[in-house]
């Protein structure tokens, strides 16, 4: 992805980090932005914090990702569906945390926290190589069986094929601000205060 980068904007600096540990000043950065990578994390607090630590007063901070336990697919077998779903959210280090961004920021000592939530939906062809993912993962869990699974992968490459599919998956998007400036601090109490 650097590489690529760099083919493209050759007069844009890019690096490549973890990001619990960012090559970066405290406080040098204007903006960050994490597009589907949280739920990678098994401690997304930890990014929260190195995001905080690199952002100036003022800096604004983006986050989009699914909710990969909240993806709806319509199929006759409910019960297998939502095997198939949590099983593969399940192999992810934080499956829910976009449903978590504004805590997170919040938590984080942001500010001016705003969240939004969008659905991709699928209906057509691009469907079941979507869900063969999620059925993949389930197998591969264990959750599922491959011919269970292979099954209800025939139900959903029927259903896009007669246009009666539906695979919609929620998309979460926060933003928020450093504080402009630290508060003042209350200088300590003395124990008779107490």
């Amino acid at each position: 992805m650097p590489a690529a980068a760099r083919e493209r904007w050759p007069a844009v600096e890019f690096r490549a980090a973890g990001a619990e540990d960012l090559p970066f000043a405290d406080g040098s950065v204007r903006g960050y932005r994490a597009d589907t990578v949280l739920h990678i994390l098994s401690e997304p607090e930890r990014a929260m914090a190195e995001a905080r630590r690199v952002l100036a007063p003022g800096g604004r901070i983006v986050l989009t990702g699914q909710d990969r336990d909240a993806s709806v697919i319509d199929a006759d077998d409910a019960a297998l569906t939502r095997t198939i779903v949590h099983a593969c959210a399940g192999g992810l280090g934080s499956p829910r945390v976009a449903r978590r961004y504004r805590n997170l920021l919040l938590d984080s000592g942001f500010d001016d926290v705003t969240v939004e939530m969008h659905a991709h939906v699928f209906t057509d062809a691009a469907m079941p190589p979507l869900l063969a993912g999620l059925a993949d993962g389930a197998c591969a869990s264990g959750a599922v069986d491959r011919d269970r699974a292979d099954d209800w992968l025939a139900e959903q490459r029927r259903r896009a094929e007669a246009d009666r599919g539906l695979f919609a998956t929620p998309i979460f998007m926060a933003a928020a601000s450093v504080p402009a400036s630290v508060p003042a601090q209350a200088p300590p109490r003395a124990c008779s205060e107490w």
